[in-house]
């Protein structure tokens, strides 16, 4: 019993008491009565307040308690998957073990993957598909071998074992007509007569250089000697990056169109023609520099769908317009959808890192405790992975080299999270232009 509460039963018991004795003097007057009261009132209303504001404080904690045992007892513990390996002569992306997680799995140049690329963690706490395997390419599997010849297989490469009359890589050139190691042609400027000086009664004779002596002694001919094939065929460092034009006494080097020769004479360097305006891009297009030429393109927002609606806040991003409170459609739409265009060159070595999404949350407000990131569309997904580098970042990774020329597109997604609840979904549109070229 509380001070104040003692203090009340006091009064109250004076004021009884006053009112069977009103004569005796040791009795409160008139004011002193009001007064008392008063207090009394204010005591009374005091303890009112702290009981009511104990009884809510009392309801609220029972209601956290339970609305705590309810969701313990809905949200069934974390599921989980067995650990995965990286199979043999081969690599893994991924590390998270989470239902609805994926791994993905590629082979080291010269193995063919066996079994499942992609793997995903089930509800049951198992694997989809087959344990992935990686099984050494046979390079003799083409027959390269010409004439009779026996094909070797090793690392990455083969060897052909040729018969005594032929020679060769591939066996394909006969002993007597070996590799030409010069050029003989129709036109003079590829023969010319060799110089010569008798020196004692004996004729010396010596040819230009680029040049090769011919014949006999008494009716020999400086040919040209074709620098292109002796490097293609000796398999020497390649004397041009694309190709290699024989001429008299020498050769030069081109480039494909598109490209400039740079001032070593053998290197290629694509041409900008978007920043030299050398395009025929219209009004309302971009301009994309691709490797040999260009690309013009227009992004463009999804049509309006229900409540879903997009605005063109730049040239290549879209943000959806606000949602009803009650669409639960609008809300799980992509908040943003931007668009990348990449170029690449023809065989690029992989795996290598093509595209980067990542999360920022906006002063005053909490960003997510957690993303999810994975590859929602596209025309050739098998060539990519899409995996976490950090904690607010994915990366989109190409594992399977792409040859040229094509074009390629890869969708990608970010979902953000707050406290298992899903908060905003984020789309970036990856349009790769692959070049017919390795530079």
């Amino acid at each position: 019993m509380t001070w104040g509460f003692r203090y009340s039963v006091f009064l109250l018991l004076c004021l009884a008491a006053c009112q069977e004795a009103r004569a005796s003097q040791n009795c409160l007057n008139k004011q002193q009565l009001l007064a008392a009261i008063r207090q009394m009132q204010q005591l009374l209303k005091g303890q009112e307040t702290r009981f009511t504001e104990g009884i809510r404080m009392m309801k609220s904690r029972l209601t956290t308690l339970q609305n705590t045992v309810t969701k313990a007892a809905l949200d069934p513990p974390a599921v989980s998957c067995p650990a995965l390996q990286a199979p043999v002569d081969g690599q893994k992306f991924g590390t998270k073990y989470l239902v609805d997680h994926e791994i993905h799995f590629t082979c080291n140049p010269g193995f063919e993957l066996l079994g499942s690329s992609t793997r995903m963690c089930q509800a049951n706490g198992s694997w989809t598909g087959e344990e992935p395997q990686c099984k050494g390419i046979s390079k003799c599997s083409s027959h390269p071998c010409q004439n009779g010849g026996t094909c070797v297989d090793g690392l990455n490469q083969y060897k052909c074992l040729c018969p005594q009359e032929w020679t060769g890589a591939n066996c394909q050139y006969q002993t007597q007509t070996a590799p030409p190691t010069r050029s003989i042609t129709n036109d003079p400027a590829f023969s010319r007569k060799p110089r010569c000086a008798k020196t004692d009664r004996t004729q010396h004779c010596s040819c230009e250089a680029g040049f090769h002596m011919s014949g006999t002694v008494d009716n020999g001919m400086c040919q040209d000697i074709d620098e292109c094939e002796v490097y293609k065929l000796e398999g020497a460092p390649r004397l041009c990056m694309h190709a290699c034009i024989n001429v008299p006494g020498s050769y030069r080097c081109a480039c494909p169109r598109g490209y400039n020769l740079l001032g070593d004479g053998k290197s290629c360097e694509d041409i900008d023609e978007c920043a030299l305006s050398q395009n025929n891009c219209t009004r309302g297009t971009t301009c994309i520099n691709t490797g040999g030429g260009f690309q013009c393109v227009s992004s463009e927002c999804p049509q309006s769908s229900g409540n879903i609606s997009y605005v063109k806040t730049s040239p290549f991003q879209c943000e959806r317009n606000p949602c009803p409170m009650d669409s639960r459609a609008c809300h799980h739409a992509p908040k943003t959808i931007s668009f990348h265009y990449l170029p690449l060159p023809s065989n690029l070595i992989t795996p290598t890192p093509l595209f980067r999404m990542a999360t920022a949350s906006a002063p005053g407000r909490p960003g997510p405790d957690s993303l999810r990131f994975g590859i929602v569309g596209g025309n050739n997904r098998g060539h990519f992975v899409m995996q976490r580098s950090d904690r607010q970042t994915g990366e989109l990774i190409l594992v399977q080299s792409l040859k040229g020329p094509q074009t390629i597109e890869v969708d990608v997604d970010m979902s953000e999270y707050l406290d298992r609840a899903f908060q905003a979904k984020h789309v970036s549109k990856i349009t790769v232009f692959v070049s017919a070229y390795e530079f």
